[in-house]
């Protein structure tokens, strides 16, 4: 085992954030600034919420839209689940406030039905 924890401390050289530290042997306590690094992703024309804790839900969709509409995307999918419509709720009255949306529905079946909504957006790009 000390051998597996010697490689993986020799792997992990150089490297920051919690699980380098973890897998390097290394304790990691309540109170420990733990560093993030940005990291950019493809702006795509549908967007799977189901990665987001409930309160990050609301400024997510908000920023997602801002950038696809200034991007020119027409139109977008937000995937929030079926479930029992909490996600959905919240989505909605966040488009209902957004000026760059032009309307929205949910999604037709082969789309996600109800477990997604399509959203057309005011242009604001190339």
């Amino acid at each position: 085992m000390d051998e597996v924890r010697s490689g993986l401390a020799g792997a992990l050289e150089g490297r920051r954030g919690v699980l380098a530290r973890v897998l390097a042997g290394g304790v990691i306590r309540v109170g420990d600034p733990i560093e993030v690094e940005a990291v950019a992703l493809p702006l795509e024309d549908a967007l799977d919420l189901h990665p987001f804790r409930p309160e990050e839900i609301a400024s997510v969709v908000a920023e997602y839209l801002a950038q696809a509409s200034s991007a020119g995307l027409g139109e977008v999918r937000l995937i929030h689940g079926r479930g029992r419509g909490i996600q959905r709720a919240v989505i909605r009255r966040v488009l209902g406030e957004l000026p760059q949306v032009l309307a929205f529905a949910d999604a037709p079946p082969e789309r996600g039905g109800w477990g997604a909504t399509v959203v057309r957006l005011r242009r604001e790009g190339p």
